[in-house]
């Protein structure tokens, strides 16, 4: 989604020459009239990866521990936290709506455009908020109400426009260059994060007028690179959803009349659609392995930064200095990662990186605020936590985009993040009332979360992963 330093780009680019030449193999069924030009891929690229480096921006202002420490200052509760690390992965539960609806039009960029776009620039409401705040014209508890409706509002848009989305990516990238190109995309991303994290936690801790009003600020600043990266969005190749339908290989960005008309008068399939779902055992198999995975990632993940801010009271700097080399660890990583999974295959990955994401919670028990921790321990973990996380987040997506039909794939897509989004929430919900209710309900938080995830690596054992 983004204007790419050449640097970023080059394994792609090189890489890019050679498509046309194996386009029979991508694509089977594919003709000629339906490729795309290497410049139009290329070009695509660089502008889906602009645009994940300024998404990174907003997301460090509109979520993240930046968000969490300003509920902090508001002095929201655990179950607070809960609901805002619940709402993102509950709302997936309309993806298939939105999938439903994007499938309806004709343009991948322009339903974007509707659904990011507006969902990025209500946040301009929490900005007017904190000033509204600052001035005495609301007090705190009414702030936080106003963030979580926020947060609920937007992510409802973005749940709307996600599926259609991935699947304008999955087309747009070649199945062959994919674990290469994410890697390089997400890294870009993380860089974005490793510079812009600490920035943001300074100018917050000491902005002159207080933390509250230094969010604001960096607030402000995250939804300006957000909408701008809307924007790059337009020089990618656009996609028309009826026509993709209608297609096994690529699809044309610029469709005639006459082929608008025909995809139009196509009869209904909706039934067909269903039964070729329910028929469809290894994605069911997959939808197993990542609803019991997020359920039990999500029961303590979300707490990590609450653990730091609240338990050990440390400072926000210090937490988004850790967010720093987590993010900095997850950008080395992450290319690492997607030449390895081009080469090996994304499942081995998966269950060999999974079992030590699994133990992870529990490297938790025992960490204090003393010197030893805060200068070792701590870093030491963010750094493990972002290498291992780089590689299950990656190899998540390319399995899921291999094992999936191109036919209706936003909602394969869809229905993919819905069990996942409900499943996470779930696990965020329990650990939430887990933490506020139990004594010590933090620490065995931890350890169940271990166990559980664990035990959510055994359906991928039978997942079958294309071959490449």
């Amino acid at each position: 989604m983004n204007s790419v330093p050449i640097e970023i780009t080059t394994p792609v680019t090189l890489e890019i020459s050679q498509i046309t030449s194996t386009s029979a193999t991508l694509f089977p069924t594919a003709t000629p009239s339906l490729r795309f030009s290497k410049s139009a891929i290329r070009t695509s690229l660089r502008a889906s990866t602009v645009d994940a480096v300024l998404a990174a921006v907003f997301s460090i202002g509109t979520g993240g521990i930046l968000l969490s420490n300003f509920l902090v200052e508001l002095d929201a509760s655990p179950v607070v936290f809960g609901m805002l690390s619940s709402i993102p992965m509950l709302v997936n539960l309309i993806q298939p709506l939105g999938a439903y609806f994007s499938e309806l039009t004709t343009s991948r960029f322009q339903y974007s455009l509707h659904t990011h776009g507006i969902a990025r620039l209500l946040w301009l409401i929490l900005v007017i908020g904190i000033v509204s705040f600052s001035w005495g014209a609301i007090d705190s508890h009414q702030l936080a109400i106003l963030t979580l409706l926020i947060v609920l509002c937007s992510h409802l848009l973005g749940g709307l426009g996600t599926a259609s989305w991935f699947s304008w990516i999955a087309i747009i990238v070649p199945r062959r260059l994919r674990g290469r190109y994410f890697g390089i995309r997400n890294s870009a991303a993380s860089l974005a994060n490793l510079i812009c994290m600490p920035l943001a936690g300074l100018a917050v801790s000491h902005w002159y007028g207080g933390a509250l009003q230094g969010y604001g600020v960096v607030l402000l600043v995250s939804i300006v690179f957000g909408v701008v990266g809307i924007g790059c969005q337009y020089c990618k190749i656009d996609i028309n959803p009826q026509l993709q339908n209608t297609h096994t290989g690529e699809v044309q960005s610029n469709p005639t009349k006459d082929e608008l008309i025909c995809a139009s008068e196509l009869p209904s399939a909706q039934n067909q659609l269903v039964s070729s779902i329910w028929k469809n055992s290894n994605f069911l198999k997959f939808l197993l392995y990542f609803s019991c995975w997020m359920l039990a990632v999500n029961l303590s993940a979300p707490f990590f930064n609450l653990y730091m801010l609240d338990k050990l009271d440390l400072n926000v700097s210090w937490v988004t200095i850790y967010s720093s080399l987590q993010a900095g660890a997850n950008m080395l990583m992450l290319i690492f990662w997607g030449k390895l999974a081009d080469k090996i295959g994304n499942r081995p990955i998966l269950i060999s990186i999974g079992i030590l994401v699994a133990i992870t919670p529990i490297l938790w028990l025992g960490i204090g605020a003393n010197q030893l921790d805060l200068w070792l321990w701590l870093p030491l973990l963010h750094i493990i936590m972002g290498g291992t996380i780089a590689a299950i987040d990656l190899c998540n997506n390319n399995i899921q985009l291999g094992i999936v039909p191109i036919k209706n794939q936003s909602i394969y897509f869809a229905i993919a993040a819905a069990v996942g989004g409900l499943s996470g929430a779930l696990g965020t919900t329990i650990g939430s009332f887990i933490i506020q209710f139990a004594e010590y309900g933090g620490l065995g938080l931890f350890a169940i979360s271990t166990l559980l995830r664990l035990t959510a690596l055994v359906p991928l054992v039978f997942v079958q992963e294309p071959s490449r």
